[in-house]
């Protein structure tokens, strides 16, 4: 096996799904466009939602192509780097062109959030009154961050995050068709790794099959491919919960050392705090948890007696402040010595 053959082209474009059967995990979204198309009842504006990697863009190319779309008529927008009035307004105009090659031309605005509140403003207008031969999907990580009024005016589709064995099966099929051997424990660790997001789950795979080659176990894999912050998350909020500040600030010399994105590894503190105190305090959240986590991580956040919601909120008092700050590490410096 060349294992520069296998990574040649990133997995998650090489697996990208074609059509809605290749589709996993978003079952809801998929009979509910395909119904769609089936009754002939085309809405002119859609906003797919959900969290990075959950397949928005690759079902709204889908779905155009399920129209009869030819891709000189599909137009993909990235909003965060075309995020202004004037991009906007040249938008507008040329939506009024007829179609090149279908019957409809399909304008898919990714990261539709970023837009400013006056681009929003000038596309609502649009969204209003659409040319019958055009189709928006705004697809967003972030739909609170939308204007009501153009939700108000869009089919909305919330895509979920993709349980781990959904995205065990994505990697069994992967695996299989580039002829890598890799064990059940594996695919469990990575599928966790991926955090519900295909493309992330992907990157991963592709990581270790970069580091190991055309067979991978577990053994192996957990001594050199464990994410660098998790154990540093859970032993943070385990210490946390004790009030160990001395083991804290220990914790928070290795976060240093290891020089780890500080904004990032907050943010996925608050993200296991929350995990944490819901599992606790709701058997519906553990169930929840349950399909989403490995079994290991479950077990462990489960062993935390200790942490609370006044953990929690100090915890977001704690990310508020190095938002704020030129120096995030201070927020977190304060917190620790506050303790």
């Amino acid at each position: 096996m060349n294992n520069n053959e296998i990574i040649s082209q990133a997995l998650y474009r090489k697996y990208r799904p074609s059509n809605f059967s290749e589709v996993l995990g978003q079952e809801e979204v998929v009979n509910s466009l395909k119904n769609s198309i089936e009754n002939g009842r085309i809405a002119h504006a859609y906003l797919f939602s959900g969290g990075r990697g959950s397949g928005k863009t690759s079902i709204a190319r889908i779905f155009a192509r399920e129209l009869g779309v030819q891709n000189d008529d599909i137009y993909e927008i990235d909003a965060a780097s075309n995020r202004g009035i004037e991009q906007i307004r040249e938008l507008r105009n040329s939506v009024e062109i007829l179609p090149m090659a279908s019957d409809y031309k399909v304008y898919i605005i990714d990261e539709a959030h970023m837009l400013t509140k006056e681009a929003f403003n000038a596309l609502l207008k649009t969204l209003e009154e659409p040319p019958k031969h055009v189709i928006f999907i705004l697809a967003t990580t972030e739909k609170h961050k939308v204007l009501d009024t153009i939700l108000s005016r869009c089919q909305v589709f919330d895509f979920k995050k993709a349980k781990v064995e959904t995205l065990i099966k994505l990697i069994e099929s992967v695996t299989e068709k580039e002829g890598i051997e890799i064990d059940q424990k594996s695919k469990e660790h990575i599928a966790t790794l991926g955090n519900g997001s295909f493309r992330d789950t992907l990157s991963q795979l592709q990581k270790a099959i970069s580091i190991f080659g055309s067979k991978i176990d577990f053994e192996t894999l957990q001594k050199e491919f464990l994410p660098e912050d998790n154990d540093l998350l859970l032993e943070f909020l385990d210490l946390l919960g004790q009030g160990k500040k001395e083991e804290l600030l220990k914790n928070y010399l290795k976060i240093l050392e290891k020089d780890l994105d500080l904004d990032n590894f907050l943010e996925k503190l608050l993200e296991k705090a929350r995990a944490i105190l819901l599992i606790k305090n709701s058997p519906d959240f553990e169930k929840y948890y349950r399909e989403i986590l490995a079994e290991d991580e479950l077990k462990r956040m489960k062993e935390n007696n200790s942490l609370n919601s006044l953990h929690l909120k100090k915890i977001l008092e704690m990310i508020d402040l190095a938002k704020k700050s030129e120096k995030p590490e201070l927020a977190m410096e304060i917190f620790l010595m506050e303790l």
